[in-house]
């Protein structure tokens, strides 16, 4: 991560991914609302320890890594999305559900 915005961007991605909302973490990670809400707007600059207790909280470690490895480890954090071609099971199923036959599934 290159600036504050995109470590913003991380913690607000995991807070949802988590449903974890600001209320809850300032409580669990004992800072005051104010503070959270500059660190997630990315435009402030913040306490090294308020971020390791933030990502503690969030489930998330902070590691260091050399430039050149810093792509490998980007690319494992990817995450996966659905399918966007239907599978036959799914579109078996969508089709008893158009048919009426009484699947709720």
């Amino acid at each position: 991560m290159k600036n504050h915005q995109a470590v913003a961007s991380l913690l607000k991605q995991m807070m949802k991914h988590q449903n974890m909302q600001q209320v809850r973490l300032v409580r669990e990670a004992g800072l005051s609302p104010r503070t959270l809400q500059l660190i997630l707007s990315g435009e402030h600059d913040f306490k090294l320890s308020s971020l390791f207790t933030i990502a503690d909280r969030l489930g998330l470690e902070m590691v260091l890594v050399p430039k050149e490895a810093a792509a490998a480890v980007q690319a494992s954090q990817a995450t996966t999305t659905e399918p966007v071609v239907e599978t036959k099971v799914q579109a078996a199923l969508n089709a008893l559900k158009e048919r009426g036959t009484g699947y709720a599934g």
